[in-house]
């Protein structure tokens, strides 16, 4: 057996589901992870990960190792591991860093009752709870650069949110700041001096606000979420920065107002129609 089939079965082994949230069921003989499991984490086929863990499979992608150590919570030594016995490079220290660790997960699983994603240092989400899925749409269907909210910010608007003015202009020019800041860190990423270019190509907007040179890191906001199935709901967002440079993006709203009753009753049906959603 392969040193990659072998790390990857004995921590998919040591992955309970409890874990990552996901029930135990009765009669359970397997301590960690069912392969079918892990295949749904890692959004691949039950197959595939068969054959990975036979060495059937070869040169998985790097899009591929890196769902792979967030759905098996590895640390960071851990993933750069998997890269190697892949026959893959791990992520370069110069480039933005979109792995997720087991503590930030953590956090993730202990906040349910609240939408909670988080973020790298250029805005492309990386994990989300079900709430925010609830809340925001399910980001599972975006791919590319449409992942990254300074992109579909700046090119796509933002429908189904409403800021007042003041918040939506600064807003703006705080995703250009933090991009900014995000650049003189990791000036040689080429994901984000790609990110920056096409901005720039594309949004007059996005080049008005980087034409203004702030270098920040957006910290909140406040915006009322309209389009969910339970009408528009007020919401406070504020970022936290977490180990490995990324991004916790916390939404709360005011207890006993209409708004905390309207969260409450989507954590219910919206909630509802996701589960019917990917069942269907």
């Amino acid at each position: 057996m392969s040193e990659f089939a072998s790390v990857l079965r004995s921590w998919r082994d040591r992955v309970g589901p409890a874990d990552v949230g996901l029930p135990a069921g009765a009669g359970r003989r397997a301590t960690g992870l069912r392969r079918e499991e892990l295949a749904a984490l890692a959004g691949v086929s039950v197959d595939y990960v068969v054959r990975l863990e036979q060495g059937r499979a070869s040169n998985p992608s790097p899009q591929m190792l890196r769902a792979l150590a967030v759905a098996l919570r590895l640390s960071d030594a851990e993933r750069d591991h998997l890269y190697r016995a892949a026959g893959a490079a791990p992520p370069s220290v110069g480039v933005v860093p979109r792995h997720v660790g087991p503590g930030v997960q953590r956090i993730v699983d202990r906040l349910g009752d609240v939408p909670l994603a988080v973020f790298s240092a250029t805005h492309d989400i990386l994990l989300w709870n079900p709430l925010w899925a609830a809340v925001n749409g399910d980001p599972s269907h975006l791919v590319g650069l449409e992942r990254n909210l300074v992109w579909r910010h700046f090119t796509s608007g933002h429908a189904g949110t409403e800021f007042d003015a003041q918040h939506e202009e600064d807003f703006a020019s705080d995703l250009a700041a933090d991009l900014r800041a995000a650049v003189g860190r990791y000036p040689s990423d080429p994901s984000l001096v790609h990110l920056v270019a096409r901005l720039r190509a594309t949004s007059p907007e996005f080049e008005r606000c980087w034409a203004e040179a702030k270098v920040a890191e957006h910290r909140s906001s406040r915006k009322t979420v309209t389009g969910t199935p339970v009408g528009p709901i007020a919401i406070d967002c504020d970022v936290l920065t977490a180990p490995g440079d990324l991004r916790i993006v916390v939404y709360t709203v005011a207890p006993g107002s209409d708004d905390e009753a309207r969260l409450d009753l989507l954590r219910v049906t919206g909630l509802q129609a996701l589960t019917t959603a990917e069942t269907g």
